[in-house]
């Protein structure tokens, strides 16, 4: 591939995001449009206020799955890091991409920023990153391939368009899940090298907990949404947990920024007409402050806390330093001294 197919392509990808962005808006639009504004913040207010404890809870516990997988990728490049290092890396790295979007570019720039400076290598971080990538496809892929079957089919065949992408998305899921434990078990203890970079392909064992690592946190992430649910719709999880990956999949794929609108789409597609969308749409919209706004604010704010404390420390052992550099030149002389 030349260069100039290159920038091409990246650019391609790039601006994927907003093509997929500006069609999900016309598709949301579209679904809402007999719904005024007020309609939906009812919808949103009407959400009791037990339920929505449930989904804060449900969040927490999302957040520190997603921590595991900075430990699991840390073990995997033989790394060690104090616990609450890792824990604030993965929660921050996390809490910003799912906002963001492009999560290498995002989530890994603050992970590079703070592993560098607990003394981790750049092409550590680089493994790592690439390592959680693996992880977080595997457990995504495994609740796809489950959900294909728990889905009804009905559900699946009311569009044409996304019937055909939703099984070309369990194919290729299905086949990527496939090439990567037999990888593991065919090239286990071989290395893989990408320019500068060896990676060691990693057991069946640590795949295996790679897949349920990742599921475990998909499954928390889907019971958010579904805890803000179940006052508008009853819906068996089983179902519902299959939609939700579908949904969160495609909108990762899509490369718009937390997958908003295309996650909301696929999702207020799927449901039957006979449910009220207004009220469907303010759960959604319950979903994304409790899972994407608040984690971002409150892992923000311990980032900054951190940030100060570490720069006040800084500031003292400055100010120890020097005076101490005065004292040093007195200190010798008393050395030479006591030799004499």
């Amino acid at each position: 591939m030349s260069a100039k197919t290159k920038r091409l392509f990246k650019k391609l990808v790039s601006y994927s995001g907003i093509f997929f962005f500006v069609l999900a808006a016309f598709m949301l639009w579209w679904q809402l449009r007999e719904y005024s504004f007020s309609d939906i913040i009812q919808a949103l207010l009407a959400i009791p206020l037990t339920n929505l404890i449930m989904a804060c809870i449900a969040c927490l516990a999302g957040y520190l799955t997603l921590s595991l997988y900075d430990f699991l990728a840390l073990k995997y490049v033989g790394g060690h890091v104090s616990w609450w290092k890792w824990m604030l890396a993965g929660i921050l790295g996390f809490a910003i991409s799912n906002n963001a979007g492009h999560a290498v570019v995002s989530g890994g720039a603050i992970r590079y920023r703070l592993y560098t400076r607990w003394r981790i290598s750049g092409s550590d971080i680089v493994k790592m990153l690439t390592f959680s990538g693996f992880t977080f496809f595997l457990g995504c892929s495994a609740i796809l391939i489950l959900g294909y079957f728990l889905v009804p089919s009905a559900l699946l065949d009311r569009s044409v368009g996304a019937s055909i992408g939703i099984n070309s998305l369990f194919i290729i899921c299905t086949a990527a899940v496939m090439v990567y434990f037999a990888a593991t078990i065919f090239f286990q203890k071989k290395g893989i090298k990408i320019g500068n970079i060896k990676f060691q392909v990693p057991t069946t064992k640590t795949a295996l907990i790679q897949m349920l690592l990742g599921a475990a946190d998909s499954v928390l992430a889907g019971l958010v949404l579904y805890c803000c649910l179940l006052p508008f719709v009853q819906i068996p999880f089983g179902t519902y947990i299959g939609l939700f990956v579908i949904a969160q999949t495609t909108g990762v794929f899509s490369q718009v920024p937390g997958g908003i609108g295309v996650f909301e789409s696929i999702f207020l597609l799927a449901l039957p007409d006979t449910i009220d969308k207004a009220d469907i749409f303010g759960a959604l919209l319950a979903y994304r402050i409790i899972y994407y706004l608040l984690p971002l604010i409150g892992a923000g704010g311990l980032f900054f806390i951190y940030e100060n404390w570490l720069r006040t420390r800084m500031k003292r052992w400055l100010t120890e330093a020097k005076n101490k550099i005065p004292q040093i030149p007195a200190r010798i002389k008393n050395i030479k001294h006591r030799k004499k």
